[in-house]
């Protein structure tokens, strides 16, 4: 798993520290003079949030960068509804072992997690998750919507049934009784919540992200 930074923000919407990328972004992302920098611990990021930016000022590595223009046609940050859940998968090979977690989209909170399952692939992990989250959505009688950034996810939870080449064998069996039991919760549980695709590219990785890139 790669490791985790924090993310100092000296010049922003709302200065401070914060522990992803996402976060970082949402305050600097467009701000005129923005100032930030990533460190690779909080203790380091908490001493450099203290001393300011200006030993950061220099170029190179160490420079507190600022944020490069906007892609034309990028969605803005301010399109995140952040009254959902996000969900994401972990793996270690594709296939491979798979877990995968929901997390809350404005504040980062574990909603729920499950795994590692012995033998699976990212998309099917995904699929798990956005289901789960309809469930867990629906148990709880909340109005969130649900994010994940897996286009064929989404469309396999809409269509409720999945299009994987993953062999159904000994190795497999735990992922696909999980995956039919998701699919027969879809057949069975009509549902409102909205489903949407993170935009990866315009808001950084997901809330939910495992950091495995």
């Amino acid at each position: 798993m790669s490791k985790s930074k924090f993310y100092v923000v000296w010049t922003g919407r709302q200065p401070g520290i914060y522990a992803t990328w996402a976060e970082c972004k949402a305050q600097v992302d467009g701000f005129p003079g923005a100032r930030y920098k990533s460190f690779e611990s909080k203790s380091e990021a908490e001493a450099a949030y203290a001393g300011g930016a200006k030993p950061y000022a220099r170029s190179g590595s160490g420079a507190a960068k600022k944020p490069t223009a906007p892609r034309a046609g990028a969605k803005p940050t301010s399109d995140i509804d952040y009254n959902s859940i996000s969900v994401d998968v972990g793996t270690r090979g594709n296939p491979g072992p798979v877990e995968y977690k929901g997390v809350d989209t404005a504040t980062g909170e574990v909603i729920f997690s499950h795994g590692p399952i012995a033998k699976g692939t990212n998309n099917l992990g995904e699929f798990l998750a956005i289901v789960h989250a309809l469930a867990h959505i629906q148990r709880e009688g909340s109005d969130k919507s649900v994010y994940s950034d897996s286009v064929n996810a989404i469309k396999w939870v809409k269509q409720r049934r999945v299009s994987s080449t993953l062999p159904r064998d000994k190795s497999t069996e735990e992922i696909w009784m999980l995956v039919d039991r998701a699919v027969e919760w879809l057949e069975t549980h009509p549902y409102s919540t909205k489903i949407m695709k993170w935009e990866t590219r315009d808001w950084g990785e997901i809330k939910a992200d495992y950091g495995r890139k």
